[in-house]
């Protein structure tokens, strides 16, 4: 559904944007801002050091900090682009010079256990954080990932708390609109139930098959021979194992109950080849193919 309070965004020029954890997602925020003229300066923070370099070499920001806390006082919006186990810490650190006025948001693929951790960590600042999901993930990540017009006509799922103020939820959303993206919202547990089926278990099924095909003695002839089917399917197994792992832990329930649907309908195909029961088989192609075409039809 289309955001209500979004329907008629204002821009505002951000003075100044800390992009923590700058790779594909936090990069190219940042770069489609600073293209369009949105944001005055942009500084950098993360674990390496090498990867800051590279983005400030490459333009994506203009300086680096050497911690968050040290830039938070002076900041007009916060970026959290890191793995969603890491944000509790971030969040808390962040907490004690976090100015009135600075908004701050996140890029996680998981929204409930985010949501947790920033009222746990923020308190009575909880409104100025809105909670925001791209859909534009990638198996490439860091700085050198990072570019322009990335989110061009993307989904940008916005899950706004009772505490926003409707002029940040404006201002947000004219900043992703501002990058191309296509903003709508959704609430939490609606978001973590359907990205658990159409993102995270994906990703669960490639990383598992490649983990199973190089634990066999004929690995390597598997690997060898495999083509175009297996390239497409397994190119999200190439995505950052950190992330992954934190966002199945992350949205443990409703992964677990996907898991489950997609094993029963495993076992079914299973029991449909064993029986040689081509009929059926035929009709559950079709009908996975039909609804397929549809949505790669838009």
């Amino acid at each position: 559904m289309s955001c209500a309070k979004c329907s008629e965004p204002a821009p505002r020029r951000i003075h100044r944007l800390v992009v923590i954890g700058v790779g594909l997602i936090g990069g190219s925020f940042a770069l489609d801002l600073r293209r369009h003229r949105q944001v005055d300066e942009i500084i950098g923070v993360g674990r390496s050091r090498a990867n800051l370099d590279v983005a400030l070499n490459r333009g994506v920001i203009d300086r680096i900090a050497e911690d968050v806390a040290s830039v938070v006082a002076e900041a007009d919006c916060i970026l959290l682009a890191l793995p969603v186990a890491a944000m509790a810490r971030v969040l808390a650190t962040i907490a004690p010079a976090l100015p009135t006025h600075c908004l701050v948001t996140d890029v996680g693929s998981t929204k409930q256990d985010v949501i947790a951790a920033a009222r746990t960590t923020l308190g009575d600042k909880i409104g100025q954080f809105i909670p925001a999901h791209p859909i534009a993930g990638a198996e490439t990540s860091g700085a050198e990932a990072a570019r322009e017009h990335l989110f061009d006509g993307k989904a940008l799922i916005l899950t706004p708390l009772p505490e926003n103020r409707p002029e940040d939820v404006t201002t947000l959303t004219a900043l992703w609109q501002t990058c191309g993206a296509r903003v709508t919202a959704m609430a939490a547990d609606v978001h973590d139930r359907v990205f658990a089926a159409v993102s995270h278990l994906p990703h669960l099924a490639a990383f598992a098959l490649v983990d199973d095909l190089i634990g066999r003695p004929e690995a390597e002839l598997c690997f060898g021979y495999a083509g175009a089917g297996f390239r497409d399917f397994t190119r999200i197994a190439a995505s950052s194992p950190e992330m992954w792992r934190d966002i199945a832990l992350a949205n443990r329930e409703a992964l677990l109950i996907e898991l489950d649907a997609y094993l029963a309908k495993l076992t079914e195909v299973r029991a449909l080849i064993e029986h040689r029961d081509g009929d059926a088989l035929h009709t559950l192609f079709i009908r996975a193919s039909a609804a397929r075409r549809k949505w790669q039809g838009g």
